[in-house]
C-alpha cells in the first residue's frame, strides 16, 4: 500500500521578516505527522564576506545579513534557485517587498505541487486609479492556487527573540485555516484567523503610510500627545479607504484585529517606515538615499504605498477626504516641510461606515 505522500513548505523569501517565519515553521513542521521534515528557503544569492549567503545559512544556520544572532533550525535549507525551491511544494509561504512579487511568481510559475496552496505575508498593496490589487489576488492569478494572508504587529526581531505577541491570518477556507495556523502558531507568536483575506492586507500595507506620519513627528520632536493624533486620524484614514475602495468586502471587525489597529501601534512606535521618516526630517535625506543608507538591503514600503494611495485618492477626486493621506504624500514627494502634516485635520469621520 503506498503513503500519501507528505506536504513539503517552501517559503520564498530570506530577508529579516523570511528568515523569522523560517524559525518558526522549521520548528513547527518537526510536530507535524502529514509535514515533511525539510523547510526549503528560497534565498536572494548574494556575497557576504566573500562567502555565499546560502553556503552561510546551511552551514552555520543563521542569516548573519538579515537575522544575525539568530539561530534557524538545520532542517531549514536554503536554496537560490527560486523554481527549484518551489518544486513540488504544496505549502508557499511568500514574503518579499512587493515592488518585486510579478517577475518571482513569473520564475516560479508551473513549478508547484497540483494541490499547493500559498499564504502572504507581504505588507503591501498595489492601489491605482484603477483600484486596489492585493498580493493574494496576484499571487492566484498568477499560480492558479488558493491563497491566505498573515499580518500583524509582528516587528520580526522581536518575534525572533520569542517576544510574545499576536497575528492573524485570513483565509477564506476554515480547514485551510487550521493548517496555516498549524504552521505558525507558536506560544509566543499567537494566531488568530479570520475569513476576510483583503481586509488583513489591507490593514498591513496602510498601516505602513500612518508610520511614516508617525515619524515625521518624532523628526519634529513633537511629543506623544501629537503622534497619538496622528495615529488615530491615520487609523480612521485607513477605514475610510477601505470604504472607499471596497464597499463591503473588508470587514470592519478585522480593524480590531493585530492586523489592524495592532499592527498600526506597533509600527508607529518601532518599525523602520517610522525610523526613517524621523530620519527624512531630521536629515533632509531623501527617502530613497535613507533606505540604501540603513535598512542593509531592505526595502521601506510606506514610501511606495504613500504615493500609490494619493494616485488612487487624486483620481477619484477624493483627496480632500484623506488630508493626513494627502499631505504625507506631498511632504514625500513633494518637498512640502514636515510640519505641514497638520493642514486640514480637522476631518468629520463620525459618518464612516464599513
Amino acid at each position: 500500500m503506498t503513503s500519501t505522500p507528505k506536504n513539503k513548505v517552501c517559503i520564498l523569501g530570506s530577508g529579516n521578516w523570511g528568515s523569522t517565519a523560517a524559525r518558526i515553521i522549521g520548528g513547527n513542521v518537526t510536530k507535524l505527522a502529514d509535514f515533511d521534515n525539510d523547510v526549503r528557503i528560497w534565498v536572494y544569492e548574494e556575497m557576504v564576506n566573500g562567502r555565499k549567503l546560502t553556503d552561510i545559512i546551511n552551514t552555520e544556520h543563521e542569516n548573519v545579513k538579515y537575522l544575525p544572532g539568530h539561530r534557524l533550525p538545520e532542517n531549514v535549507v536554503a536554496v537560490a534557485d527560486a523554481a527549484e525551491a518551489v518544486r513540488d511544494a504544496t505549502h508557499i509561504v511568500v514574503v518579499i517587498p512587493h515592488q518585486f512579487i510579478q517577475h518571482l511568481l513569473d520564475t516560479v510559475h508551473g513549478h508547484t505541487a497540483p494541490n499547493a496552496r500559498a499564504i502572504s505575508l507581504i505588507k503591501g498593496i498595489g492601489i491605482s486609479s484603477q483600484g486596489m490589487t492585493t498580493m493574494t489576488q496576484i499571487i492566484h492569478r498568477t499560480l492558479a492556487i488558493p491563497v491566505a494572508s498573515l499580518s500583524g504587529a509582528n516587528i520580526a526581531n522581536e518575534i525572533a527573540e520569542e517576544r510574545y505577541c499576536e497575528t492573524t491570518i485570513g483565509c477564506a477556507d476554515p480547514d485551510e485555516a487550521i493548517v496555516w495556523r498549524s504552521l505558525f502558531n507558536t506560544p509566543y507568536f499567537r494566531v488568530n484567523c479570520v475569513s476576510d483575506v483583503i481586509g488583513v492586507e489591507f490593514c498591513g500595507a496602510l498601516k505602513n503610510v500612518v508610520a511614516v506620519g508617525a515619524g515625521f513627528i518624532d523628526g519634529l520632536g513633537l511629543g506623544n500627545n501629537t503622534k497619538a493624533a496622528v495615529i488615530r486620524i491615520g487609523f480612521l484614514e485607513m477605514r475610510r479607504l477601505a470604504m472607499h475602495i471596497s464597499g463591503a468586502r473588508i470587514q470592519d471587525s478585522t480593524f480590531m484585529e493585530s492586523c489592524g489597529i495592532a499592527d498600526v501601534i506597533t509600527t508607529c512606535y518601532g518599525g523602520r517606515n517610522r525610523r526613517l521618516a524621523e530620519e527624512f526630517v531630521r536629515t533632509g535625506k531623501p527617502m530613497h538615499e535613507l533606505e540604501r543608507d540603513l535598512l542593509n538591503g531592505q526595502k521601506l514600503q510606506g514610501y511606495l504605498t504613500s504615493g500609490e494611495v494619493h494616485a488612487y485618492i487624486d483620481g477619484c477626486g477624493v483627496a480632500d477626504h484623506f488630508p493626513l493621506f494627502t499631505n504625507i504624500y506631498r511632504i514625500c514627494y513633494e518637498g512640502a516641510p514636515p510640519a505641514s502634516i497638520f493642514e486640514g485635520l480637522n476631518v468629520d469621520f463620525s459618518h464612516d461606515r464599513l
